[in-house]
């Protein structure tokens, strides 16, 4: 069910332990360490911190709990992971070892009955979706594994069948867009937010405080996340927030 109330939030991409940004999923640098970069996004007053392990599916392995442990003993906001989680076992470390909610791309699209399963078992609260969309002719596309697998899936149909499933929101990242600062794509967010109920978190492109305001009005987000305009100092989230705030959009200060 979807709030007024618009979130910003700080996405932290997980290599070999260390946060990493690319550009449309390409070139990852280092960028910092996620336990000072969450407790510090916090401070500046993000609603939430998404946990990103970009390497795990591709290495086929489960999330490093042991970074995760220490990200979310820093953290009161809720905390979302993801990456490598193909079973309830998995999610259900994930859950035990600080994380508020999990997100499941590559097997999700695998392993549809998994996002049903753990939707039953920990609430559909816990339990994101997220879907890399990459525009291929008419149709956005799907892709797994850290963008490098093409799938037959329209985005938008899945985002449907997902909450079908259980899923409790959608973390939808543009591939065109990720690392560019152009700008979230407005029309892949649009489409998809207007075709569920459940809430939809925009991701991908940000580059100026206006593109958030564009993306949570005329994209119809519920929810904003960045990750490169954060680490970098472009954009502060507390001054985000004010002009926000300014521009009429509802947010938590």
């Amino acid at each position: 069910m979807r709030v007024c109330t618009k979130r910003i939030i700080a996405c932290l991409d997980i290599k070999q332990g260390k946060v990493v940004k690319g550009i449309k999923f390409q070139n990852l640098r280092i960028m910092g360490d996620p336990v000072s970069l969450a407790a510090m996004y916090e401070e500046e007053g993000a609603d939430e911190i998404v946990f990103l392990d970009v390497s795990a599916t591709l290495e086929g392995r489960s999330v490093l709990l042991n970074v995760l442990r220490e990200t979310a003993s820093v953290l009161k906001i809720p905390l979302t992971v993801g990456g490598g989680m193909k079973s309830l076992d998995d999610v259900s470390a994930a859950l035990s070892n600080g994380a508020d909610k999990v997100s499941l791309n590559t097997w999700a699209v695998e392993k549809n009955d998994l996002v049903e399963q753990c939707a039953k078992e920990f609430g559909s609260q816990a339990v994101v979706v997220a879907i890399d969309a990459k525009r291929i002719g008419a149709h956005w596309v799907v892709f797994t594994k850290s963008g490098k697998c093409q799938t037959t899936l329209d985005a938008l149909q899945w985002a449907k069948k997902a909450q079908t499933l259980g899923a409790g929101e959608i973390l939808l990242t543009s591939i065109d867009r990720d690392g560019t600062r152009l700008g979230f794509d407005l029309h892949l967010t649009k489409s998809v937010a207007s075709c569920v109920s459940i809430p939809v978190i925009a991701s991908g492109g940000a580059g100026r405080v206006e593109h958030f305001y564009s993306v949570l009005t005329e994209g119809k987000a519920d929810a904003a996340l960045a990750a490169g305009v954060f680490h970098q100092g472009s954009v502060r989230i507390t001054q985000l927030k004010e002009y926000l705030l300014k521009k009429g959009v509802e947010v938590r200060l």
